[in-house]
């Protein structure tokens, strides 16, 4: 199998929008789908043909419980509702003295919805099917070539009629469909059930320790703790009050990646703390408070960039070594030089810095940053 498919997918989880979680549902199920191995599956060439209506039945189920959750899921980055969210509400509270969530998967697998919610639950499933085919199915992609619906392809759009029941069958089958690249189909049946998250290590790890405790644990406890991480915020604030404690006493202080001089400055993560838990000081340079909140974020610098700026970077170091000799050397050494002796520290860190960025960009797939 072609390993830049691989690449691509994780280009796509990571770079491509993520104004709201549209994206991941698509994902999540078209993967799902590939995984129960539908019958509705249909390779012609090299394109894989699936209804659309298999995704409106996986959104329903994913939405649900969040829609109806006591506790505020964000889904946009926003104050707006998601496009059908207030048809979906109107279909949950009307399940609320029906049975709820498996009362109403009962009604669409099998009985069908009943009369009274039919003309509303049709409205739900139009606009389920125009968000899903004119949002993430256009954009998805778009972070490698550029172009709308690059990767997923609307095959059939059919107009829709409220003019008899509706079920799993009718959205399967009235409902249009679209269509895959086969190379994508192939890793999603292959590795799906790792990128969704089913047999991932973590969720294996959280499922034993819940067995192991007779379910007294949850699997959402579990994660929680497994995923801890031993750097807190405060660990941040104060390796950054140290950082500038130390830059203030050089008088002058300079962006690191524009060279100009700041009177207010942020002291920034160079590899973001989001992707790479690691707050050693190497890793903290100052930057214009500007260009870190609104344009840097949770980018990659690229090695080019790096290049650059290296007298500059270096000069930082420089400062810091002196200044906190035994944990710079330390850190640096750990981090980025491994086996090679601390005399070298500076050839050999500017290197491995950009070999790091260099992989977080083009295996990894994290955003490349461009000033």
């Amino acid at each position: 199998m072609d390993r830049k498919i691989f690449s691509n997918i994780s280009k796509i989880i990571e770079r491509d929008s993520k104004s709201s979680t549209y994206k991941f549902a698509l994902l999540r199920g078209t993967i799902d789908i590939i995984q129960d191995n539908s019958p509705y599956i249909d390779i012609r060439e090299n394109r894989v043909h699936i209804p659309t209506g298999l995704l409106i039945e996986k959104w329903l189920l994913y939405y649900y419980p969040i829609l109806e959750s006591k506790t505020k899921i964000p889904q946009i980055n926003s104050n707006a509702n998601l496009a059908f969210e207030l048809q979906f509400i109107k279909l949950i509270e009307n399940y609320k003295s029906r049975g709820g969530f498996s009362a109403f998967y009962n009604d669409l697998k099998n009985k069908g919805i009943p009369a009274d919610l039919k003309t509303d639950f049709f409205k739900l499933t139009k606009e389920l099917r125009n968000t899903i085919t004119k949002m993430p199915m256009r954009y998805i992609g778009r972070s490698i070539n550029h172009e709308f619906y690059s990767v997923y392809v609307r095959e059939n759009t059919t107009r829709l009629s409220n003019s008899s029941g509706i079920d799993i069958e009718r959205l399967i089958n009235d409902f249009g469909s679209f269509s895959i690249p086969i190379e994508y189909y192939e890793a999603f049946k292959l590795l799906g059930s790792f990128i969704n998250g089913q047999d991932s290590i973590l969720f294996q790890w959280a499922e034993f320790s819940v067995n192991a405790s007779n379910n007294n644990l949850s699997t959402e406890k579990v994660l929680s703790e497994v995923l801890k991480s031993p750097i807190t915020e405060r660990d941040i604030l104060e390796s950054k009050k140290l950082y500038k404690s130390i830059l203030e006493k050089t008088g002058k202080v300079y962006c690191v990646w524009t060279g100009k001089k700041l009177n207010k400055y942020d002291v920034d993560h160079v590899i973001p703390f989001s992707v790479w838990k690691n707050n050693d000081l190497w890793n903290l340079l100052p930057s214009s408070s500007s260009l870190n909140r609104n344009s840097k974020k949770d980018k990659i610098p690229p090695p080019i960039m790096i290049e650059k700026q290296k007298d500059l970077i270096l000069d930082y170091w420089d400062i810091i070594y002196k200044e906190q000799s035994n944990r710079f050397k330390k850190e640096i050494q750990i981090a980025l030089l491994g086996n090679h002796p601390f005399s070298v520290w500076k050839e050999k860190g500017i290197e491995q810095l950009q070999e790091s960025c260099n992989y977080l960009i083009e295996n990894r797939g994290f955003e490349e940053w461009k000033i």
